[in-house]
Order: C-alpha cells, then structure tokens, then sequence
C-alpha cells in the first residue's frame, strides 16, 4: 500500500510540473532573470504549493500514526550548518546554472528532453561522488 501511494504522489507531483511548464527550464531562469524578462511563474507555484502543504502539517498534526504505517519523521534540527549551506548553494548554483532541479529533471526524462538526460547523468554523478567522499571521511 505504501508504495501505491508513493507512486500516485509521485505521479501527481509529476503532472503539476508539467501542467505548470516547471519542466522548462526558461521558466525557472526567467524567474531568477530579475533584471531582465522577469517571469512570476514559479513564484505562484511555490505559493500555490504552501496551502496544501500547510493542509498535510495541520491533519498530520492531530494524527497520532501515518495512514500508510510507518511513523512520522523527526522534526528537522534548524541549527545552519556548514554542509546544509554549502549543500543549498551548490543546489542554487545548478540550479541556476541549468534551470533544472532533480524533480522537475526527472519528470523531463519522460518528454525526451536532452537537456534533462544530460542534467539527471550529472546529477547522478555528482551524488556518486558525494557518497564516495563521505564514506572516505
């Protein structure tokens, strides 16, 4: 069961990417464009998904066990840290750089996008490397 539903998430959040056009990366660089053709595009997206997110957090809340079994994760440590900075500026950088970020490159794996197949090859890559160094400190 939980992994129906982990695939109909996964699925759903696909469709809203592609439905928003979030899968083009000139959507998301003409967002960060602010000097120039500024495109509000991901901002609504961004904002249009904080209520159902504020949803889930509300009824999770009052939950006392996931419906799927499990348990709820623990509540992250909100303590910045070297590696959450360093992690989200290399994450701005690519994504910035590509105008992709891993789930809407996934999701354009699907519309035989090039520049996706090339983005998710370095990404993987990268997150090989990262393992590698990890397990080496």
């Amino acid at each position: 069961m939980r992994m129906l539903v982990a695939l109909g998430s996964g699925a759903l959040f696909g469709l809203g990417l592609i439905v928003s056009d979030m899968v083009n990366p000139a959507r998301v660089l003409g967002f960060l464009d602010i000097a120039g053709a500024w495109d509000p595009t991901l901002g609504f997206v961004m904002a249009g998904a904080l209520i159902p997110m504020a949803l889930a957090w509300r009824v999770s809340a009052a939950r006392p066990a996931p419906l799927c079994g499990g348990g709820f994760p623990a509540r992250p440590a909100t303590r910045l840290g070297r590696r959450l900075i360093g992690g989200a500026a290399l994450f701005g950088l690519g994504w910035g750089l590509a105008g992709f970020c891993p789930g809407p490159a996934l999701t354009a794996l699907g519309t035989g996008s090039p520049g996706a197949a090339v983005f998710v090859a370095a990404m993987v890559a990268g997150m090989l490397a990262q393992m590698r160094v990890a397990a080496a400190v």
